[in-house]
C-alpha cells in the first residue's frame, strides 16, 4: 500500500517546469509510503507519474514503482495489493511470461499486457488505485478497485490533469485554488462524512469504485473537469453483481452454505496473509474481526499477532471480550486500555489525518489501534465489510421485521410513527414508560423513521443521518441515485450501505487512520468474491428471526464457542457526548466562539447554540451532531492556514498481553 500522484498536461499547457511539481506532491504523501520514492517522467509527452512506497511484497529494487511492463509501453504507479497475484503469476508463466522479481505489481502489468486493461482488471482480486500510462495509445488510465477501498482524487488546474491518493497533494501544485462545496458541507453535517460522489473542494472528484477513467491529450483540450468526469466508465458494477446474484441464488441447506462460505473466507484470508513484512490483525471481539482472526490462526503455524484498544469508560471497553477470544485462539495478543486523556490527545491531529473533513467519532479508536499495531507489524487484517455483506446493522434487522409494515399506506404509517415517537425517552407521560424500557431512544427514532418514510430513499436517508436539521445555511445534501436491485427491503438497504456508507465512511476511516502511520489494512470480508457470494445468499441466511449475520455466525461457531461472541453488538466508538459535556467542553466552546467571530455563512450558529444548550443541560444527547460541527470547524481552521499535513505523535510502546 502506498501513495500515488501524477500530472498529465495538454499540449497547449506544457509550460516549462510544470511537471517539476510532482516531487512536492509526493512529499505530502510521505506518510502513506515511508520506504521510498519513485518518479517516471516523459517531459516531451507532458506526463509524470509518482509513487511513495510502503514496501510489503518484494522489498528489493525489483518491486519499486513506477514500473514498466516487459513490453515497455505500459508504465504504472499504483496503491494497494493484488491478493491473487501468486495464482495469476502461475497462469501467466504457463503462457510464457517471465518475471524479473516477485512483486504483485509486475504480475498486474503482465496481465494488462496479455489480456488488455479491462480484461486484466477483472482477473485481479485486490484493492487498488492505479495510474497507468500507455505509450502506444498515449492514454492515461486511472482505475479504482471494486469496493472503493483505495482513494483516488482527480482535478484539473490550468490544463493540467492531476491525480493523487489524497487531496493534500493538490495544494502543492501551482495554481490550485479551490473553493469549498456547500453541498459537501451539508452532507458532512447530516451524516458525519462526505459521500463518495462528493468532495469538499469544488472542481475535484473521487473516481467512483469499480470505474476507470481513460484520458488522452485531446480530451484535456476539449473541456474542464466536468468533461473529464463524463469520461468515467465502469469496469465492474455492484448493481450487476447484485442482480446476477439474485437471478442465480445459491442452493443447498444450511450446512452446505456454511461449508461454502467457510472455504471462500479461508481463500480470502489466506491470500491476505501473504507479505514479506510482519503481519497481524485488529481484534475487537466482535463477530467480524473474530472470524477473520480465527481463520488466520487456523491457517497459520504460529500465533497470529492481534491488537485491541480498550477504554476506561463503561460500555465502551471491548478489550476484555477480545482478550477472551485471543486466549481461546492462542494468538500473540497486545491490548492497551487508553485513558480518556490519551484518547482525547489525538483530536488536534484529526483534521490533518483526514484532509477532507470527517466526523465519525470512531475515527479516534481506529487511529489509536492503527498506531498500536504499527509498533509491531506493517500489515493488519480487519473485519470491515461483514455488516454490509451479511446484514449486521440494526437497520437490517428492523427492515426484516417491519418490511411488511412499510408496504402499508403512508397515512397509516405516519400514525404509527407518531405513536413510536411518544415512546422516546424525551417524551412526557408515564403511560408508555414501561414500553420504552425495552428499546433505546436511538432505536425508537430509527423505528419511527422506518414507519414514516415516504419512500426507500427517504427511509435510508433518515436511518443514516445524524440529524433531520443539519446546521448549515444553504447547500444540498441530497443523495446520489441508486440502481434498482431486485431484493427484499433488508437487501436493498444492504446495497445502499455498500455503495454509500461503506466507501463514504467506513473505508475512508480505515484508510486514513492506518495510512497516517504507514500501516496497510486488509479487509478479507470485502473480497469481491465474498461480496458476490453474499448477493447469492437467500435472505434468511443473513437475517433470521432476531439474529443478524446468521451465516457468518455459523462459520464462526466452527472455531469459537458461542459464549465468546453471542452478545449484544457494540460499536467501535468513544463516549463523545460525555466528553463534550465534560473534559472537552472548553475546547468545544472555544472552537465555536472562534467560528462565530469568523462567520462566513457556512454554519447556522443560532441552531448550533440550541443544540449545544440541549446537550450541556442534559435535555438531549447531541454529541454526534455537535461532533460533526466541531470537526468541520476544526478542518476549516486548519484549511485556512493550509496546515492540513498535520503531524502524528506515536504512542509509547505497549507490551504484549500476558
Amino acid at each position: 500500500m502506498c501513495g500515488i500522484a501524477g500530472i498529465f498536461l495538454s499540449p497547449a499547457n506544457q509550460g516549462p517546469g510544470r511537471l517539476a511539481a510532482l516531487p512536492a506532491m509526493l512529499e505530502s504523501l510521505r506518510h502513506r509510503g515511508p520506504d521510498g520514492e519513485g518518479v517516471w517522467c516523459d517531459q516531451d509527452g507532458g506526463i509524470a507519474l509518482g509513487h511513495r512506497r510502503l514496501a510489503i511484497v518484494d522489498l528489493t529494487e525489483q518491486g519499486r514503482q513506477p514500473m514498466a511492463g516487459q513490453g515497455g509501453h505500459l508504465i504504472v504507479t499504483y496503491n494497494g495489493e493484488i491478493y491473487n497475484f501468486v495464482e495469476l503469476r502461475a497462469e501467466l508463466e504457463a503462457a510464457g511470461c517471465r518475471f524479473r522479481g516477485h512483486s504483485d505489481t509486475e504480475v498486474m502489468l503482465a496481465a494488462f499486457e496479455r489480456f488488455g486493461v479491462e480484461a486484466g482488471l477483472r482477473r485481479l482480486a485486490g484493492m487498488f488505485a492505479i495510474g497507468l500510462w500507455d505509450r502506444r495509445s498515449r492514454a492515461l488510465h486511472l482505475v479504482r478497485d471494486r469496493m472503493g477501498k483505495k482513494p483516488l482524487y482527480i482535478t484539473m488546474v490550468n490544463g493540467a490533469l492531476l491525480f493523487a491518493s489524497e487531496l493534500r497533494a493538490f495544494h502543492t501544485f501551482p495554481g490550485f485554488a479551490p473553493k469549498v462545496d456547500p453541498a459537501a458541507i451539508a452532507a458532512l453535517l447530516r451524516y458525519g462524512w462526505i459521500p463518495d460522489h462528493m468532495c469538499i473542494w469544488d472542481g475535484v472528484f473521487k473516481l467512483p469504485p469499480g470505474t476507470m477513467l481513460t484520458v488522452r491529450e485531446d480530451d484535456l483540450a476539449r473541456g474542464g473537469i466536468g468533461w473529464i468526469r463524463d469520461l468515467v466508465k465502469p469496469w465492474w458494477s455492484l448493481a450487476e453483481a447484485a442482480r446476477a446474484g439474485q437471478a442465480a441464488p445459491l442452493r443447498g441447506d444450511d450446512a452446505a452454505l456454511t461449508e461454502a462460505l467457510d472455504g471462500l473466507l479461508r481463500t480470502a484470508v489466506g491470500q491476505r496473509m501473504v507479505a514479506d513484512v510482519p503481519l497481524g490483525a485488529f481484534l475487537s471481539g466482535g463477530i467480524d474481526s473474530t472470524t477473520v482472526v480465527a481463520l488466520m490462526q487456523a491457517l497459520s503455524d504460529r500465533p497470529v499477532r492481534t491488537f485491541t484498544i480498550g477504554f476506561a469508560e463503561e460500555g465502551y471497553d471491548e478489550a476484555g471480550h477480545a482478550g477472551q477470544v485471543a486466549r481461546h485462539l492462542g494468538t500473540d495478543h497486545t491490548a492497551w486500555r487508553i485513558t480518556p486523556a490519551e484518547a482525547r490527545s489525538v483530536i488536534p491531529a484529526l483534521p490533518g489525518i483526514w484532509d477532507e473533513p470527517f466526523a465519525d467519532e470512531s475515527q479516534i479508536p481506529t487511529f489509536l489501534v492503527s498506531q498500536l499495531a504499527r509498533q509491531h507489524v506493517t500489515v493488519a487484517l480487519s473485519g470491515d465489510g461483514g455488516d454490509e455483506c451479511f446484514g449486521g446493522y440494526r437497520r437490517h434487522l428492523m427492515a426484516s421485521r417491519l418490511g411488511a409494515v412499510f408496504g402499508l399506506p403512508r397515512p397509516l404509517r405516519a400514525a404509527g410513527g407518531a405513536v413510536l415517537r411518544l415512546l422516546h425517552p424525551d417524551a412526557s407521560g408515564r403511560l408508555l414508560a414501561g414500553l420504552r424500557r425495552s428499546l433505546s431512544g436511538r432505536d425508537l427514532s430509527k423505528l419511527a423513521a422506518l414507519v414514516e418514510a415516504g419512500d426507500e430513499t427517504a427511509l435510508y436517508e433518515r436511518l443514516i443521518s445524524l440529524t433531520d436539521h443539519p446546521a448549515v445555511l444553504g447547500g444540498d445534501s441530497s443523495p446520489d441515485r441508486f440502481d434498482a436491485v431486485p431484493a427484499d427491503l433488508p437487501g436493498r438497504l444492504m446495497y445502499r450501505d455498500m455503495v454509500r456508507y461503506l466507501p463514504g465512511d467506513v473505508l475512508v476511516k480505515v484508510d486514513r487512520a492506518s495510512m497516517a502511520v504507514g500501516l496497510e489494512a486488509r479487509a478479507p470480508l470485502l473480497d469481491h468474491r465474498v461480496v458476490e457470494f453474499a448477493w447469492r445468499l437467500p435472505a434468511h441466511a443473513k437475517v433470521r428471526g432476531s439474529t443478524t449475520k446468521w451465516l457468518l455466525r455459523q462459520v464462526l461457531r466452527r472455531y469459537v464457542p458461542d459464549a465468546l461472541f453471542e452478545r449484544p453488538k457494540a460499536g467501535f466508538t468513544v463516549p463523545i457526548g460525555a466528553w463534550l459535556s465534560g473534559p472537552l467542553r472548553q475546547w468545544a466552546e472555544d472552537l465555536m466562539s472562534t467560528s462565530r467571530r469568523a462567520n462566513d455563512g457556512t454554519i447556522d450558529h443560532a441552531l448550533v447554540e440550541v443544540l449545544w444548550r440541549d446537550h450541556v443541560t442534559g435535555r438531549a444527547d447531541r454529541g454526534h451532531e455537535l461532533w460533526a460541527v466541531l470537526m468541520l470547524q476544526a478542518w476549516l481552521a486548519a484549511a485556512s492556514g493550509r496546515a492540513l499535513a498535520g503531524s502524528v505523535t506515536m504512542l509509547p510502546a505497549v507490551p504484549r498481553a500476558a
